[in-house]
């Protein structure tokens, strides 16, 4: 496995060794011990979560103030934009994001860790998107950041109006939202 860190560096991505031929291809999507040597900790995930979206769907910021949860995703049919959007106070890239390019074909992950908002647009007719969490979904504190905000200024890859959730739609601000110390 392959771990580059990111311009915030403790989004990291991750690129599992595929070993490939005219019958297909075989590779570990996910290794404990070579995960946390990657990232430089050690994490436990508690929960698989798989979700479909059709083109044009855009998911997101989203995150849980209490329980926050670390996630590993990935894309294992079409392709995404994602994105991991920095809201620990404390930190010297609070309110930066960083964006990978995670599809079926790429098999590229990427480690969101506990203090982001993630988001994603689907960019193919369908897409399956994978993720492990070190956290139980906890909805009485699941927050959610405006996807368009200004202040963070995502360069979403639109090329039309995105379908978003009424609750994405009427998410706050980056200003107004609540944030990690």
């Amino acid at each position: 496995m392959k771990a580059t860190r990111l311009d915030i560096p403790d989004v990291c991505l991750i690129e599992p060794r595929v070993f490939g031929d005219d019958r297909g291809f075989f590779f570990e999507s996910f290794n404990q011990l070579q995960f946390n040597e990657a990232i430089g900790k050690e994490v436990v995930f508690v929960q698989d979560n798989h979700s479909r979206s059709i083109k044009n769907v855009l998911r997101g910021l989203h995150y849980q103030i209490v329980q926050p949860q670390g996630k590993l995703v990935r894309v294992v049919l079409g392709e995404v934009f994602d994105v991991a959007v920095d809201i620990r106070k404390s930190s010297p890239t609070f309110g930066q994001w960083v964006s990978q390019i995670l599809s079926a074909e790429n098999k590229k992950q990427l480690w969101i860790p506990e203090g982001f908002a993630h988001g994603f647009i689907t960019l193919t007719e369908n897409a399956e998107f994978l993720y492990k969490t070190t956290a139980y979904y906890a909805p009485d504190h699941e927050r959610c950041i405006c996807w368009n905000d200004p202040k963070v200024d995502i360069k979403w890859p639109l090329t039309e109006k995105p379908i978003v959730s009424d609750k994405d739609h009427a998410a706050p601000n980056f200003v107004k939202a609540d944030h990690f110390a």
